[in-house]
């Protein structure tokens, strides 16, 4: 998200910090009820971007993400896999680098991305750049994701204030894109959402603005469900009160581009980054069911998952239940949440963001039970001399529509290097892909990716593979992408799609803070 102004929020975060979190609690209250501010469909987005100031070295400054390092310290990791599995055979479909920090310039990218039918659409903070997925062909170079509020009434046009999230809604054959914005801290705190009107990226949207009125929206996060599009931000309150708050878009009255109500439980500060459950494969969940939220639990050997039952027709049925707690193996806080990630000299140290589950939680339906992944950043245990892994969990309802649980949990570590910032994601067949960024004393920012079939032990991950080696590194800042992306092809429904930063000496030289990102796409050839 985007300074305004820095010092203000580099303030805020340190003030944050020191603030401790009280018990987690059941978060049933009366929904707030409101419609968009304002709604319109936009011109072609090919058809903007020819009038779009260019790209260029725009410097926008962020803000640190609101912070919640209230977990109780866990114990002994009991979860470490010390040894790699052997690779299972994969195929590497396609690799190309995407937007760089020459072109955007914003700091850090919060790089994501998604496939549709034929496109492969990439954002990050300031820019968006759609690419044809079979050749890798740039269909929309690198354009401002302001473009895409042009002419818009409020301001969603005029205030870039980052986060942006871009999806491939698959029942639709939609895209869904969203972005931050404010004029100040407390004055016209936006959501803005615009969903494509066809399948092609480059083509017109219809555009929304949802106002937050004196909550500060900060880290939002999306998913597409059944029956709405579900939501959840790190709200700062007027008090100053660090809270997380879920809601709920009418999804219905936005792909036909009527006036749209959004439905929010009250922010609470017993929750913090939640994350709704972002539908993958060809079966919908259970009519009916609602969606599903999880954030770390209050102690380090918990997770916390909500239920999100939405009612358009009768808002005030709605419901926002739990939190059920979910055992899993205890862990550490990567870098006690904060940064402490090396980098050859003379690099800076790197954020883990380890306070928090990274996006997204990727729910699969495969009908005789329901599967959940995420994972977050923890500190190694035996065996590794990093600072930083990537704790993985697959949940299961079975059957569909029953509680969920923990079914397999895994600490991924390498012997040396710190793997953090990962995406998770599930293909048809129940193999499991993660990406995530790779960083050592020796080992320059670098790209690598890792994966499980349904034969392999609970908890265990394959060797990795290098998806791109890094050849600089970051300095003089230490933060660190926020979010990576693994998302899942529609049209086969194996092929993985993973997007994350790394650093390339092409872009600003050896030592910089210009970015680069890449993309790659595999599949697991036991997928057909």
């Amino acid at each position: 998200m985007k300074t305004t102004p820095r010092a203000i929020w580099l303030l805020i975060a340190s003030l944050m910090l020191c603030m401790a979190a009280p018990p987690a609690g059941n978060s049933q209250d009366v929904p707030r009820v409101t419609y968009d501010v304002a709604h319109d469909v936009s011109l072609p987005l090919r058809v903007m971007a020819q009038f779009a100031t260019p790209p260029g070295r725009r410097g926008l400054g962020m803000r640190a993400p609101v912070r919640r390092l209230h977990l109780t310290p866990g114990g002994k990791d009991g979860a470490i896999q010390d040894r790699y599995l052997p690779k299972v055979p994969t195929t590497q479909i396609i690799a190309f680098d995407g937007i760089t920090g020459t072109q955007a310039m914003a700091e850090p990218p919060d790089t994501n991305g998604s496939v549709g039918s034929t496109q492969f659409v990439e954002i990050t903070n300031s820019d968006y750049e759609v690419f044809d997925k079979t050749t890798g062909e740039v269909l929309l170079p690198p354009t401002s994701y302001l473009t895409i509020w042009h002419g818009f009434s409020q301001g969603c046009g005029r205030n870039d204030n980052g986060d942006p999230i871009v999806l491939w809604d698959k029942l639709a054959q939609r895209w869904l894109v969203s972005h931050l914005s404010f004029t100040s801290f407390a004055q016209q705190n936006l959501v803005c959402v615009a969903v494509s009107t066809t399948a092609d990226a480059t083509g017109s949207y219809l555009r929304y603005s949802f106002d937050f009125g004196s909550g500060n929206p900060d880290y939002e996060k999306l998913a597409v469900w059944l029956d709405a599009y579900y939501f959840s931000a790190n709200t700062i309150t007027a008090k100053f009160e660090f809270t997380s708050q879920p809601c709920t878009l009418d999804r219905e009255a936005m792909l036909s581009g009527a006036s749209a109500k959004i439905i929010c439980f009250p922010p609470d500060p017993k929750n913090f980054s939640l994350l709704p459950s972002d539908l993958d494969g060809a079966t919908p969940p259970p009519s009916g069911e609602p969606n599903h939220y999880v954030e770390l639990g209050k102690t380090a050997n918990l997770l916390n998952e909500f239920d999100f039952h939405v009612d358009f027709a009768h808002p005030q049925n709605s419901t926002f239940t739990g939190p059920h707690s979910i055992s899993v193996p205890s862990f550490s806080l990567a870098c006690g949440g904060n940064f402490c990630i090396p980098e050859p000299p003379p690099g800076s140290l790197l954020d883990s963001l380890g306070d928090r589950l990274m996006y997204r939680l990727a729910y699969r339906n495969f009908g005789d039970h329901e599967s959940m992944v995420v994972v977050h950043s923890v500190k190694p245990g035996q065996g590794s001399s990093a600072l930083a892994a990537t704790r993985w969990y697959e949940l299961r309802a079975t059957p569909p529509g029953s509680a969920f649980a923990l079914y397999q949990a895994g600490t991924f570590q390498d012997p040396k290097t710190n793997l953090w910032m990962a995406s998770i994601a599930m293909d048809k067949q129940g193999d499991i892909a993660m990406g995530m960024s790779a960083s050592s004393k020796s080992l320059k920012p670098s790209v690598w990716y890792t994966g499980r079939v349904p034969s392999d032990p609970l908890g265990k991950m394959e060797a990795p593979t290098v998806a791109v080696k890094g050849t600089a590194v970051q300095g003089n800042t230490v933060r660190w992408g926020d979010y990576s992306s693994m998302s899942v092809d529609p049209s086969d429904d194996c092929t993985f799609w993973y997007a994350q930063e790394y650093y390339n000496k092409k872009n600003g030289g050896a030592v910089s803070e210009d970015w680069s990102t890449h993309i790659v796409a595999f599949k697991f050839d036991n997928c057909k």
